[in-house]
């Protein structure tokens, strides 16, 4: 049980790291303009080496912001939940702290899949067709990592309360 839940506890916090990183930095697309190479993130967009805030509040830009943090946030409190997991406080007891954990990080992770599919269909139907030369960039390749990283750790959570259960189920009464 406690195997699962460390791995669980590894998967969640590099996963929120990834979180953190795709979402705060500047190079989700790449494409060519004018002849120079542009890139730009949720917040920022870049040319010519000088960036620039997001002015327009594009809406799929502003529902992939929230959903990232809140997958960001979703995955916090699972990281928590998964820590407070492996100690045993009589208090707690009706309240399974390991399986809170995998609902937390199969949230977070429902959240990362719906900025990435927002993000991606908007910008292949829209984006892509005004940019000629353009290419998804590494911080939307972590997004995508981040997501699978937060279902594993939801997985392993998942499967450890499912082991507690089962020890619980065939112990003495």
């Amino acid at each position: 049980m406690y195997s699962f839940m460390g791995g669980g506890l590894f998967c969640a916090i590099v996963g929120n790291i990834l979180l953190v990183v795709s979402t705060a930095t500047d190079y989700w697309m790449q494409y060519r303009l004018s002849g120079n190479y542009a890139h730009q993130g949720l917040w920022r967009y870049c040319m010519s080496n000088k960036c620039y805030m997001q002015t327009d509040s594009i809406a799929y830009w502003n529902a992939t912001r929230a959903f990232m943090i809140l997958s960001g946030m979703s995955c916090f409190a699972g990281i928590i939940a998964g820590i407070m997991s492996f100690a045993h406080f009589s208090s707690f007891e009706r309240f399974n702290r390991s399986f809170a954990a995998g609902i937390m990080f199969f949230v977070s992770t429902f959240f990362v899949l719906l900025a990435m599919a927002i993000y991606t269909g908007v910008t292949i139907n829209f984006l892509g067709k005004r940019f000629g030369d353009w290419r998804f960039s590494w911080s939307y390749i972590l997004g995508w990592v981040a997501m699978l990283m937060t279902f594993f750790a939801g997985i392993f959570y998942i499967c450890a309360y499912r082991m507690c259960e089962c020890r619980r189920g065939t112990g003495p009464r």
